[in-house]
């Protein structure tokens, strides 16, 4: 994996020099800076970083170039945060999961069933005082944070239809490899188990697993819904999507490159989440059209649901910091 990495980032390399080089007059000098994700081409997180990239070039008058890198061409998620640590990636856009293991505060996101639509989570993060404390984390870590968009929330898909709190019980449920996401589903009474992402639709269509919870994106573009009768509108976790650069890298860039960076992940933030609002949609419609039912959630259930992970809540409170855990449930949490 390194090997490839090397020769990932080698190629990278040249034909940086040669967007530097190729058809420029001397005294003009373009940038050529890779940008990676581990998200096939047609997620939000692919739009979020092309946006990102389109901007760029545009308000730098094409002087400054982005090459957006999918598909984990330069690594999977945690190869993507050790290369943008070291400034070999300056770019990374992921979504917040995989970075606990990195940055623990991070967890913050993790705690389920805590706001009712994708707006309030959004006014959460683009608050100035959360944004504040959220950015001096990845700062700790060697990052600085540019900005969220998401994909929605992640939902239950399974075989079984879920009305009341009895019916997660037993459920063999495939989530990420995340101990807060894990101790929901136990709180639940469900039986989560940690599988790779590729292994999901082969689970799912010979029964190793019952269920598996993700985005409305990733279960159409996934073709999940092929092997489930029921989509669950559980909603128990916002999937937010960072777009993150490496520390040491913004520190080497003039006040202008940087201002630049900032209004171009502005733009590209608002941007991907009204796209991702118009495919949440038209996902949803998909799965309708095959047949697979869509079952929201009671008001009398959500609550069960939020009462029974109050633990995953005490357990996050005291593993992050004590200010940005205040600041993330202010007006939410009693």
């Amino acid at each position: 994996m390194k090997f490839k990495r090397i020769i990932a980032l080698s190629t990278i390399f040249i034909s940086a020099l040669c967007l530097c080089s190729c058809g420029k007059s001397s005294d003009v000098q373009t940038y050529a800076w890779p940008l990676g994700t581990s998200s096939p081409e047609d997620t939000v997180t692919q739009i979020y970083a092309e946006k990102f990239a389109e901007e760029v070039y545009r308000l730098s008058d094409g002087q400054m170039v982005i090459q957006v890198y999918p598909n984990s061409v330069l690594g999977g998620d945690r190869e993507l945060l050790e290369s943008c640590k070291d400034g070999d990636i300056p770019f990374v856009v992921q979504n917040t999961a995989p970075q606990v293991t990195f940055l623990p505060d991070v967890a913050i996101f993790d705690m389920p069933c805590m706001f009712g639509n994708i707006d309030e989570v959004r006014e959460k993060v683009d608050d100035p005082e959360f944004m504040t404390a959220i950015s001096a984390v990845y700062e700790k870590g060697g990052y600085q944070l540019l900005g969220y968009a998401d994909q929605g929330f992640r939902v239950m898909t399974t075989n079984k239809p879920v009305k009341t709190i009895n019916d997660f019980k037993g459920q063999k449920i495939r989530t990420m490899e995340n101990s807060y996401h894990l101790d929901f589903w136990k709180a639940l009474s469900a039986s989560p188990t940690p599988m790779t992402f590729s292994e999901v639709y082969i689970g799912l269509q010979q029964g190793t697993i019952d269920a598996q919870e993700n985005p409305y994106e990733v279960i159409v573009s996934n073709r999940l819904y092929e092997q489930q009768d029921y989509v669950v509108e559980t909603n128990h976790l916002p999937h937010l999507i960072s777009l993150i650069v490496s520390e040491e890298f913004m520190k080497d860039k003039t006040p202008e490159e940087q201002a630049i960076l900032r209004e171009a992940a502005t733009t590209a933030t608002k941007y991907a989440r009204e796209q991702s609002d118009a495919r949440i949609a038209s996902r949803i419609a998909t799965i309708e059209e095959s047949g697979t039912e869509v079952i929201p959630l009671s008001d009398e259930l959500r609550k069960q649901i939020q009462e029974a992970a109050v633990p995953i809540y005490t357990n996050i409170k005291e593993h992050v910091d004590s200010n940005l855990y205040d600041i993330y449930t202010k007006g939410i949490l009693k």
